[in-house]
């Protein structure tokens, strides 16, 4: 761990300024992959895919209490969204405004990760450029350059951050990608889930008067 430390401490010496935001950007992305990997891990999971096709099943012949049993100790977005529409009722209202609660607990992070799948590499060709700045001042100085290697060693420097920048921006792609891939799947079997909640535990009939309600108003009016 001293050694890591030593030779990270070398590199944010030789790479100048820049390397502090790249070093917290590297930070950032570690700690949200592990975040994320942990939460689709517990969402889909080797037992998940079962539990997801008894939930289905129970939703399409609405046995509501097989439904409450496979939902009450689950906190995964497929059991937040049948409790809900268990509760409340399964009309189109209803599931569009618990699918986008749910959408924005998968999208979690996503734009966090996509920006610095973009900046590091930003972020660490700056770092090249002001390195080679500062080098070509030496070369273009009043004082005579006595050591060439100088010069050679401070662009070498300087591209430890355009180098650093690439591997988070790589590091971070891969995951970011997989991520993406989960949450399309997991939009995909929510919709399922809408469907046969719909199907079997059709839409309540404090729904049904709720939205008959203004048209017989106005019929009775008119008439």
């Amino acid at each position: 761990m001293t050694q890591f430390l030593d030779v990270l401490g070398d590199v944010m010496v030789r790479g100048g300024y820049v390397m502090i935001p790249l070093v917290v950007l590297s930070f950032v992305s570690v700690t949200l992959v592990i975040e994320r990997t942990v939460f689709w891990m517990s969402v889909h999971g080797r037992n998940r895919q079962r539990g997801i096709a008894a939930l289905n099943r129970a939703l399409r012949t609405g046995d509501r209490g097989a439904v409450e049993s496979l939902t009450s100790k689950s906190r995964s977005p497929y059991a937040c969204l049948a409790r809900r529409m268990l509760e409340q009722g399964a009309s189109d209202a209803v599931a569009v405004e618990a699918i986008e609660d749910e959408r924005r607990r998968l999208g979690r992070f996503m734009v966090t990760l996509s920006t610095i799948i973009t900046a590091a590499p930003l972020l660490g060709i700056l770092g090249t450029v002001l390195g080679i700045i500062q080098s070509f001042e030496l070369l273009g100085g009043t004082s005579t350059l006595t050591d060439p290697t100088a010069v050679a060693g401070g662009i070498a420097a300087a591209l430890l951050t355009t180098a650093f920048g690439l591997m988070i921006a790589l590091v971070t792609l891969f995951p970011y990608m997989a991520f993406r891939g989960q949450v399309g799947q997991s939009l995909g079997r929510i919709e399922s889930i809408v469907a046969a909640a719909q199907q079997g535990l059709g839409v309540p009939d404090e729904a049904v008067r709720a939205s008959t309600a203004p048209k017989t108003q106005l019929e009775g009016v008119l008439a």
